[in-house]
């Protein structure tokens, strides 16, 4: 069995390390493929120096260009298992054998770890998708807060280490690369249950994920993570506009979404430097777009 690993990477050449000291004690991969997406520190200089990472330098198409790339070139490369990850997640040493362990079932298509944060379980994982009712969110059932001990169906994961068949690929195939950052990973999850395979939470292969921020307060993490926002509201509107099945899901939720960021706004502005008045707009303009499914870096 082939089994290549797809880390995407951008300015975190320290984090990056690591994640490739881990992977290298997974002894049953195959290949790793980093996908350097234009970094400007010393991450491109580094990455030469590494023979046995097939590496890849492009420019900056956000986490959801990285992904379509990688997994595209670990497709045609034979892989038979893709194991995806960002730069700031570190695989035991047991991950991906444990994910192994449930992969024989024909009806699985993508398996996905159990991720720490200072060894504390952190998950966004989810078991049921929301596209009729607009005032709840679209993921719904997570896995956040509950024990779980053993191999848990989900239908949707992050793009912090699920290991993905090569059907699922076949099948529906690539991340939507014009998403640039966010939504790409529920995105992905939410085609291949709707092409008929399931998502397997398997909490024994473990994860670790670098705690950004730890230190910041609420309103240096807003600031730090503000250009961000922009990408949430848009994505998050465009995977309710698209398979929404009700005119009020496809339209209203992004709407509140929206209106939740601007309402957060005008309130912090006169005590922080979190968000400023140009910031509404802005917030207004990922809504539309978002609505008229129109992708794409967001010029700030």
């Amino acid at each position: 069995m082939k089994i290549i690993a797809v880390v995407v990477t951008y300015n975190r050449l320290e984090l990056l390390k690591r994640t490739i000291a881990c992977l290298r004690l997974n002894v049953q991969l195959t290949g790793i493929i980093v996908v350097n997406n234009g970094s400007t520190d010393d991450t491109a200089s580094w990455l030469a120096g590494q023979d046995d990472l097939a590496i890849i330098n492009q420019t900056n198409v956000g986490g959801s260009g990285g992904f379509h790339r990688g997994i595209s070139e670990a497709y045609d490369a034979g892989a038979d298992l893709i194991w995806c990850m960002d730069d700031d997640v570190f695989p035991h040493p047991t991950c991906l054998q444990n994910m192994l362990c449930e992969a024989d079932d024909p009806s699985v298509g993508i398996l996905a770890p159990r991720r720490l944060i200072d060894g504390e379980i952190y998950t966004n994982d989810f078991c049921r998708y929301n596209l009729w009712n607009p005032f709840a969110s679209l993921r719904q059932d997570r896995l956040k807060g509950r024990e779980i001990s053993k191999p848990t169906y989900i239908v949707g994961t992050a793009f912090e280490g699920p290991l993905i068949k090569r059907a699922v690929v076949r099948d529906i195939g690539l991340p939507n690369s014009e998403l640039f950052i966010f939504c790409d990973d529920t995105d992905y999850c939410l085609r291949a249950c709707l092409a008929g395979y399931k998502i397997k939470y398997v909490p024994l292969a473990l994860m670790g994920k670098h705690h950004f921020f730890a230190s910041d307060s609420w309103a240096e993490r807003s600031r730090k993570k503000k250009w961000k926002r922009f990408y949430q509201v848009r994505n998050a509107t465009y995977l309710n506009h698209h398979y929404g099945r009700n005119i009020l899901t496809r339209h209203l939720r992004g709407l509140l979404t929206m209106a939740g960021y601007t309402l957060t706004a005008i309130l912090t502005i006169p005590f922080s430097r979190a968000w400023d008045l140009g910031d509404i707009p802005k917030l207004w303009r990922a809504y539309r777009d978002g609505i008229h499914e129109k992708l794409g870096i967001i010029h700030q």
